[in-house]
């Protein structure tokens, strides 16, 4: 891919009005020059969608409103189906991550030759977050690593950059936490698939901030660890 390369950012967005202008701020001012913003609101009930049209649709390339609450899956299902960049980066719209690290994850893929490239937040470095979530994203990575061969430090990380032709070609079936390991395995068994692994920074919030996934979450996502491994 040449340097005149456009990356479609998709961003899943469910009740954020408190952190939906700083992180669309913070995309727009990432260092990548060709952006294709695409935010996907996923029914949300706090005041974020009349946000997003009133303020936010002016700065971004696409907003989309789901009909019915879909989980993160269906939204990033929705998201990229809608884009057409050359490659396809994954951003919450919380303030977890550091949209100025798009170039460490995005350049495996535009030319690094690589076909997938995760933002971890493990390799090389100490945990970051809580202890216990900690331990559960080590636990799932490892679960998954077995199934799928990979030699992965962070499968659940939100900073995952695909070529646009990758990520369209996965029939994603899971709509809330379960599309990380369904993702991961389903692209592990792409011929030729190559997968990339790079350190990202980390800025975990609480529950009390926002925070969604809990503990039925890990348990679907071992459940799907199980029910991807093979197809």
């Amino acid at each position: 891919m040449s340097d005149s390369y456009t990356l479609s950012i998709v961003i899943p967005c469910y009740n954020e009005k408190e952190s939906i202008h700083s992180i669309i701020a913070k995309v727009l001012d990432a260092p990548i020059s060709n952006k294709e913003i695409i935010v996907v609101d996923d029914k949300s009930t706090d005041g974020t969608s009349e946000i997003l049209d009133i303020e936010i649709a002016p700065l971004v390339s696409k907003i989309i409103h789901h009909e019915v609450n879909q989980g993160k899956g269906g939204a990033l299902k929705t998201g990229f189906m809608h884009a057409t960049g050359d490659a396809v980066i994954i951003q919450d719209a919380d303030l977890e991550y550091d949209p100025n690290e798009y170039p460490l994850v995005v350049d495996p893929v535009i030319h690094g030759g690589y076909d997938v490239c995760y933002g971890s937040r493990f390799l090389n470095q100490s945990g970051k977050g809580y202890l216990a979530n900690q331990l559960a994203n080590r636990g799932l990575t490892a679960l998954s690593n077995f199934f799928t061969h990979l030699h992965l430090t962070d499968m659940e990380t939100c900073y995952k950059c695909f070529r646009r032709e990758v990520i369209q070609a996965v029939d994603i079936q899971e709509n809330r936490f379960g599309f990380e390991p369904e993702i991961t395995a389903k692209i592990s068994r792409m011929p030729g698939i190559r997968i990339k692994e790079v350190p990202i920074s980390y800025y975990p919030r609480t529950n009390e901030e926002g925070k969604k996934i809990g503990f039925k979450d890990g348990l679907r996502a071992i459940y799907c660890i199980w029910k991807y491994r093979k197809g």
